[in-house]
């Protein structure tokens, strides 16, 4: 399954961006997902995952300003950015692992593209 991450773009500090994940076919089933960002010069980061019990982790410093969601009807996985600094911008990578669609089950999806955020001062 390939992943499509949409929604970044240019934004003042203190404001907010929604970003989307789509997904190439339905999925059934996962043991977790989540979104990583990787800013120029730094290491990828993980910043919020779900699992499939529905247990949320969030990277201290994006705690309490993003929420990541997924509707399963439509197979897509959100992360809503509020309060945003320049400090979260990087270009942000959605994931699946052990996830299961109709033909196959794949141990964690490529990487895609991503979506870049730029947070100006």
């Amino acid at each position: 399954v390939q992943l499509q991450a949409s929604g970044g773009g240019l934004v003042q500090a203190g404001g907010s961006l929604s970003l989307s994940c789509a997904a190439s076919a339905n999925i059934y089933g996962f043991d977790r997902c989540g979104w990583y960002r990787q800013a120029p010069g730094n290491d990828r980061e993980l910043v919020a995952s779900l699992s499939r019990s529905t247990t949320t982790f969030y990277a201290t410093s994006v705690k309490g300003r993003f929420t990541i969601s997924r509707d399963n009807a439509k197979s897509m996985m959100y992360l809503q950015m509020n309060s945003l600094n320049p400090g979260d911008t990087a270009t942000y990578f959605c994931f699946y692992e052990g996830v299961r669609t109709s033909s196959a089950i794949t141990s964690k999806t490529p990487w895609g593209p991503g979506t870049l955020v730029t947070v100006s001062s």
